[in-house]
């Protein structure tokens, strides 16, 4: 098993808790209180259960920042695009390399 949350027990265990679970964090950040590992928990359970968000974020994060270019879901494989997400500045552009 790669994971533990794809045990029938966890899986069952942590949907429950989970209401309880997003309202200690959001009362803890209201609060000001800092919670680093419930917090960063939700956020990996978050995004381990949702196939896409992720690497989209960063993918757009990373253009606003530096024109990394990213690839439209739906269009083919290998195509790459950039946003001006700002409206200002001059044209950029970035290339893909193999690591």
């Amino acid at each position: 098993m790669s994971n533990l949350l794809l045990d029938d027990f966890f899986h069952k265990a942590i949907d429950n808790a989970q209401a309880s679970w997003r309202r200690v964090v959001s009362a803890a950040a209201l609060l000001g209180i800092p919670t680093p590992t419930f917090s960063t928990a939700l956020a990996f359970y978050d995004g381990y259960r949702t196939a896409k968000l992720p690497a989209n974020l960063l993918q757009a994060q990373r253009d606003y920042f530096g024109a990394h270019t990213y690839e439209i879901v739906g269009k083919p494989r290998g195509e790459f695009h950039h946003t001006n997400w700002t409206g200002h500045g001059g044209n950029v552009a970035s290339t893909t390399y193999n690591a």
